[in-house]
């Protein structure tokens, strides 16, 4: 057989191989998240649904108690970020995850036990504390069984939930309030009741499927987890690099020696590749020093307060479409189905986008795209002068929002190596980031009835933020990789083995690497 034949078999035999581990990663990895997710969004916004069908009336809530409410969740939710995924690798992610949307499930269903003010005040501060780990784990958690350039698409899928959580939520909350009176209780009662027990369910449905660790996963056979393993090492998103501080290519970047290496990952040998994985991951050991370079990254700085700007239209979005369309016109049950229209489009797009995306190899020039339609859409609520135009206007809102969010969150991952300092950037991001609900609890206030403009405006400017400092981002990536290319970082190398030298430091070099290049 030619050296050319034999080549191509091999190629083809990669491809199949690559295939099937990521079929089987997809179905075991991405439905329980999926679902994790879509209950975390519905029951984040399902006080939105609640607020319609009667919350503020019984809890005699005035003026802005309800925005006061729901800015106290952040307050818990942005606190545990950090520590929760500083402490996720330890406590196993297979395990943390679910039982942190365990423990909300059981707030959200005494949410149904809410009397006033300050039994909703109490019960948001909870839920925060619990829900607040979630996100930044899952990211991080994702970024540990999936390749760098792999990642982005099933982000998005997971995302996608979200954009169904409204769609859903609105949909749930409509067939649930039909259970108003039953056992003497309000309809909006029940709808924290019913989210919050699904919720339980989805949390032990998760924690039986999701596998710890690639070597862990249970529905691979050897060969397939020794290829998993193996590529998964290749990667420009493994914790250690091949190529020592001694001896740096000139000319190949990691991903140009990876790619070479990745065709005779199916031969690789299950035992050593199970204990090569084993060994990195003894190896990366808990350092403070690798929180600092986290909280120090410019990247985590510039996407935070980007996304910042970003979740104050997406979380004032799913907290209050519902209002917004009340005021319209809509009530009841007419008010909660008009909220479900604008999430579906999103929901395709997000999905379109992170394929591309990772096709690609895109991030911020995605988000470059997108948030212009978020814009026009705020501006075409702002001016319009009927109904018609304003419900077409959260159509644009939503399509340009929920598609960039899983861009935003794919970057840090990406662009962070090392375990460590990829938990430390990805929660520093959020932590940034979730402050943003601040704003979004309070940018749509009862005075602003029906047409909220001032809150559209608060929105708008956030919107635009966020789009000038992904902006800036892309500019320093595509800077640092010019002068990665051009050699001008080489002396990273010298700096990293001085540390190693004087034991200040056991982690991998990592993103450091001049070698190493930032995705856009």
């Amino acid at each position: 057989m030619s050296s050319a034949a034999h080549s191509s078999d091999a190629m083809e035999a990669h491809r199949n191989l690559t295939k099937r581990i990521l079929f089987k990663l997809d179905c075991h990895i991405l439905p329980p998240l999926a679902i994790l997710w879509l209950a975390n969004f519905i029951d984040r916004s399902n006080v939105g649904n609640a607020r319609i069908a009667g919350l503020e009336k019984d809890t005699h809530l005035v003026g802005n108690q309800f925005n006061t409410a729901l800015a106290v969740f952040y307050v818990t939710y942005i606190a545990v970020e950090l520590p929760s995924n500083i402490v996720l690798k330890k406590m196993k992610p297979n395990r943390w995850i679910p039982l942190l949307v365990f423990l909300w499930g059981i707030v959200t269903t005494l949410s149904s036990l809410v009397e006033n003010f300050s039994g909703l005040v109490a019960i948001r501060i909870f839920l925060g504390l619990c829900e607040g780990g979630l996100l930044p784990g899952i990211i991080l958690y994702l970024s540990t069984i999936y390749k760098r350039h792999e990642l982005q698409l099933r982000v998005g899928v997971f995302y996608a939930s979200a954009s169904l959580s409204g769609a859903f939520g609105g949909l749930l909350a409509t067939v649930i309030l039909k259970m108003d009176g039953v056992g003497g209780l309000a309809g909006w009662r029940w709808i924290y009741i019913l989210e919050g027990l699904a919720t339980i369910i989805c949390s032990i449905i998760a924690a039986y499927f999701l596998p710890e660790t690639l070597a862990a996963a249970s529905f691979f056979t050897e060969e397939e987890r020794a290829f998993a393993i193996r590529r998964f090492e290749l990667d420009g998103n493994t914790l250690a690099r091949e190529s020592s501080p001694e001896t740096p290519s000139p000319t190949k970047t990691i991903d140009d020696v990876k790619g070479e290496s990745d065709m005779q990952v199916e031969h690789a040998d299950v035992a050593k590749s199970l204990q090569a994985l084993q060994k990195l991951q003894e190896e990366e050991r808990f350092e403070w020093r690798e929180v600092v370079r986290g909280l120090t990254d410019i990247q985590a700085w510039l996407t935070g307060f980007g996304y910042f700007g970003l979740l104050v239209s997406l979380y004032s979005y799913s907290l209050f479409l519902p209002t917004i369309v009340a005021g319209l016109g809509y009530t009841g049950s007419a008010a909660q189905l008009h909220t479900v229209p604008p999430y579906v489009p999103a929901a395709v797009l997000t999905v379109v986008i992170a394929f591309l995306s990772d096709r690609l190899k895109w991030r911020g020039p995605f988000i470059l795209i997108c948030l212009p339609f978020a814009i026009i859409g705020y501006i075409l609520a702002i001016t319009a002068e009927n109904n018609r135009t304003r419900y077409i206007a959260v159509f644009f809102m939503a399509t340009g929002v929920y598609p960039s969010a899983p861009s935003i969150l794919s970057i840090l991952p990406n662009n962070s190596s090392g375990h460590y300092k990829r938990a430390t950037t990805t929660a520093l991001q959020l932590a940034i980031a979730n402050a943003g609900g601040f704003v979004a609890t309070f940018a749509y206030t009862p005075d602003q009835k029906p047409k909220y403009i001032r809150g559209h405006a608060i929105s708008l400017a956030f919107v635009v933020l966020a789009w000038i400092l992904v902006a800036i981002n892309v500019s320093y990536c595509l800077w640092e990789n010019k002068a990665r290319r051009e050699g001008r970082r080489q002396d990273n190398l010298t700096k990293y083995q001085a540390l190693v030298d004087a034991g200040k430091t056991r982690a991998p070099i990592g993103d450091r690497h001049p070698d190493f290049r930032f995705t856009l």
